[in-house]
């Protein structure tokens, strides 16, 4: 159901903020992706603002993820 996924502005900015913060730091972090059933690990080492692709680097293994498809950043 597309309402599921409606998140408000705020909430964008805040989810773009913790993506910012987790880059400049370098820590590893999890994300909860939209539709992928596990968490997906690593550190986030590019923000895309053209594409809007988050890239994840876990073991040398980089994963680009739809900035909208994200819908929590942890430390899980």
């Amino acid at each position: 159901m597309a309402s599921s996924r409606t998140r408000d502005e705020f909430e964008l900015e805040d989810l773009g903020n913790q993506l910012v913060e987790a880059k400049d730091y370098g820590d590893e972090r999890s994300l909860t992706v939209w539709g992928v059933t596990a968490k997906v690990h690593g550190r986030i080492t590019v923000l895309d603002s053209r594409t809007r692709l988050v890239h994840v680097d876990y073991d040398g293994a980089i994963r680009k993820i739809p900035f909208l498809d994200i819908m929590k950043v942890s430390y899980e």
